[in-house]
């Protein structure tokens, strides 16, 4: 028996799962369409969205979640995003979800401590 998660459930694994670096399990949470738009670009499908999330990654050393509000199909997660090259930056992610899978992704944050960061590392 296959039991499909919700909404929330999708977004509490994408994020634990990004966090800890588990590629794997984010892209199986991910619908091959999958739709994302954030502060520092755009993906169209999976593999695009995977790559971004590996890309950010890379600086990644924590997410805190402030608070994760569900309604349906939609889950909003407000929290701090911790990276090793800028100070946390406040963040707020959107999600939709159908069948089980998680088919659009809207990001907003203040990107310029992090695009700052990321340039001085280079």
């Amino acid at each position: 028996m296959t039991t499909t998660r919700t909404a929330r459930e999708l977004a509490e694994t994408y994020f634990t799962a990004w966090e800890a670096g588990d590629f794997e399990t984010l892209r199986g949470l991910l619908a091959e369409d999958v739709d994302f738009v954030g502060a520092l670009g755009t993906a169209s499908g999976a593999e695009e969205a995977l790559a971004g999330l590996k890309g950010l990654g890379q600086v990644l050393e924590k997410i805190d979640v402030k608070v994760r509000v569900a309604e349906g199909d939609e889950v909003i997660t407000w929290f701090e995003l911790h990276t090793s090259v800028a100070p946390p930056a406040p963040t707020v992610n959107w999600m939709h979800a159908e069948g089980g899978k998680i088919t659009r992704i809207r990001v907003t944050f203040d990107p310029r401590a992090l695009l700052a960061g990321l340039e001085n590392q280079r």
